[in-house]
């Protein structure tokens, strides 16, 4: 997942790594089959379930799961940490670093999520509100910053305006 926002009195831009992220996602087989604004739980890790004849998949403990229908095999989103690297082959096994928006990233894309996604692919990032923490220029640290509207401004007397306009996110 890819952010972008123009900053102003703001130093860094990052998502909590423990707040729920609210997706929707498309079967990568079939565009038309879609499911909207899922939440996944990164504190909720699920073993997965196969069935003792089926054994010889494998299949990845995942942050999400879910078979779409006619299909066999579970969908399954992973939250990968940001200091680990993934065996999937669309990040080159190991990919771009996920890292926070710094004030000199104003208006320019950045790596803030990185999913380990088998059979099914998000297109659609939904701020739930309060999953993003900001430090200002002062160096305070503001948390649950709600972008769900993309713009948040907050005011402190020593230190100013803090402003984040124009927050997108996508997805590669």
């Amino acid at each position: 997942l890819y952010a972008k926002a123009d900053l102003e009195g703001v130093n860094t831009l990052s998502l909590n790594p423990t707040s729920n992220i609210c997706v929707s996602v498309r079967n990568p087989l079939s565009q038309e089959e879609k499911r909207e604004r899922i939440v996944v739980d990164p504190s909720e890790l699920h073993d997965a379930q196969v069935p003792a004849h089926e054994k010889h998949r494998s299949e990845h403990a995942s942050h999400f799961a879910m078979k779409w229908p006619d299909q066999q095999t579970r969908a399954t989103i992973r939250i990968v940490a940001t200091d680990e690297s993934t065996n999937n082959k669309n990040d080159g096994g190991g990919g771009v670093a996920v890292r926070e928006i710094q004030s000199q990233d104003s208006g320019e894309f950045v790596p803030i999520l990185k999913l380990d996604c088998d059979g099914l692919e998000p297109y659609e990032f939904h701020p739930l509100g309060g999953e993003f923490s900001i430090t200002n220029s002062g160096g305070v640290k503001v948390e649950s910053v709600d972008l769900s509207s993309g713009d948040w401004s907050d005011y402190d007397m020593s230190y100013g305006s803090s402003l984040v306009k124009n927050f997108h996110t996508k997805f590669e």
